[in-house]
């Protein structure tokens, strides 16, 4: 039988989860901030959840502890030197209830998936990588303590005491000897998994402004927990780029600002040297991801882009997005020579224009809702 207080937990959980996925819209749209602990962890303050709290009713409702008495009476009414009432002023506002709570990937991802209708990802003819897991699905007669398994060795000392009469039903102890020990043991199965990159190019020209790179951040982080519970392995790589591009780390690619004009085709090139030098396609599966505002320098850089895509991008990729994060600088030109190109219904390019943070869930959803 489960013991109460984690039946509770188990409740108050469900209630959690239901909370976020009722209101993931406007979570996501708020830019909740959801911060990291450990790998697969993450806290999620729920500020709309009140902390269960005692309640105070009047006087005149009787009840225990209506007897006589004035404040700072100890309770058994002797003084004491705790006795003495409070000294300073009561303050005027309602405390802080926020609560953070701890969710791992999976369940934060179901709730995603189930809120969106994601279907789970297909690799697409990419070879599988082989691990070996233990698994204990088994008992034996030799391991160590940590290993023992309880119910069964009692079970066998139970069985040989009934068998050689020595069990006594009115002082009902049961004593293991060594013989009687079993433990858990663990199958040893080689288990193929999927490996998979993600490979984000964001605009980092002076149209470009912080709204616009929240909403990335923001999208970005739930597309990162979508495809971490569909692969056992991922790498997150980041590019910027203005005229010319580079590769930077997670904190640099959101927090960097430039000033020059915008060649697209640069990230392009580059997510094209990083995959031919650390993922080969056959076992990985790539998944480039280009945010920008739509401007480009030039028609004929538009075209070196395509160019790219047709050769390298597009047949060694599971699929490639493009963001058009909505900008009172942005032309959106090139999201309009993609549709032309491709249009918006082609298997492997997928193109979303995202007007504000309102927009990002059914960015999301346009970007993962192929299973790709």
């Amino acid at each position: 039988m489960d013991h109460p207080i984690k039946r509770d937990h188990a409740r108050f959980r469900k209630i959690v989860k239901g909370k976020i996925r009722k209101n993931l819209r406007d979570y996501i749209s708020q830019g909740q901030q959801i911060i990291p602990k450990g790998d697969d962890a993450f806290k999620i303050p729920m500020p709309s959840i009140d902390i269960p709290r005692f309640r105070f009713g009047d006087k005149s409702q009787g009840g225990a502890g209506q007897g006589d008495g004035e404040q700072g009476d100890p309770v058994d009414g002797k003084p004491g030197e705790d006795g003495e009432p409070g000294q300073g002023e009561a303050g005027e506002g309602e405390g802080n209830k926020e609560l953070e709570v701890e969710m791992g990937v999976e369940e934060l991802a179901k709730i995603l998936g189930d809120e969106l209708e994601l279907p789970n990802i297909e690799p697409k003819g990419k070879k599988q990588i082989s691990s070996q897991v233990d698994k204990y699905t088994s008992i034996g007669t030799i391991g160590p303590d940590s290993l023992k398994h309880l119910k069964r060795t009692y079970k066998e000392a139970l069985k040989r005491e009934m068998s050689m009469g020595t069990y006594d039903p009115n002082n009902p102890i049961v004593m293991p000897i060594r013989k009687d020990y079993r433990y858990r043991s663990a199958d040893t199965k080689t288990e193929m998994e999927n490996a998979a990159v993600v490979i984000y190019m964001m605009d980092v020209s002076g149209s470009m402004g912080e709204e616009q790179k929240e909403i990335v951040r923001t999208e970005s982080f739930w597309i990162n927990l979508w495809l971490k519970s569909q692969y056992k392995d991922i790498d997150i790589r980041y590019i910027i780029h203005d005229a010319t591009a580079k590769e930077v780390d997670e904190d640099t690619f959101f927090r960097t600002r430039e000033s020059g004009g915008t060649l697209i085709s640069s990230a392009f090139k580059l997510c094209k040297e990083i995959i031919e030098a650390d993922y080969n396609p056959n076992e990985w599966n790539i998944y480039p991801f280009h945010f920008s505002d739509g401007d480009n320098w030039s028609a004929d850089d538009t075209k070196v882009c395509l160019e790219l895509m047709d050769e390298f991008l597009l047949p060694n990729s599971n699929m490639f997005c493009y963001g058009q994060v909505e900008s009172r600088y942005g032309s959106g030109q090139f999201y309009k020579d993609l549709s032309n190109k491709y249009g918006t219904e082609h298997d492997s390019v997928i193109l979303s224009k995202i007007k504000n943070k309102e927009a990002i869930l059914d960015s999301i959803k346009e970007f993962l809702g192929k299973g790709n």
